[in-house]
């Protein structure tokens, strides 16, 4: 009688298997971005590589700052010429983060202690 060993794999590790299979080899992965009437592929840095202050210029709204910061080089001018919506730039770091194997918004952040640590 052989028995056959079957993994189970969370969704966790399979976003990330599915990560390193899309991942370039420069640390890029590609993405679709909506534009006015088309939309194309584009080269976006893994959302684990953008720097704060890339997340800081999404934050206040300077997208193309962001984007310039994210987006491979040869890449920008196809997202100037895309002319994407607030939709669609939305859509786009949802996917790239999901490509990236991580999930935006989902951080857990760190745990509250269940024991009041104030001296009294």
């Amino acid at each position: 009688m052989t028995t056959t060993k079957t993994t189970d794999t969370t969704a966790a590790e399979a976003q990330e298997k599915e990560a390193e299979a899309t991942a370039t080899s420069d640390g890029y992965v590609t993405v679709p971005l909506q534009g006015y009437e088309v939309t194309k592929d584009v080269q976006v840095m893994l959302a684990t590589k953008w720097r704060a202050s890339a997340i800081r210029a999404a934050n206040s709204g300077d997208i193309d700052r962001f984007m310039e910061m994210v987006l491979h080089e040869d890449d920008y001018e196809t997202y100037l010429e895309l002319d994407p919506d607030q939709g669609s730039i939305m859509q786009f770091t949802q996917d790239a983060a999901e490509r990236s194997g991580e999930a935006l918004g989902k951080s857990s952040g760190p745990s509250r202690s269940g024991k009041n640590t104030r001296r009294r």
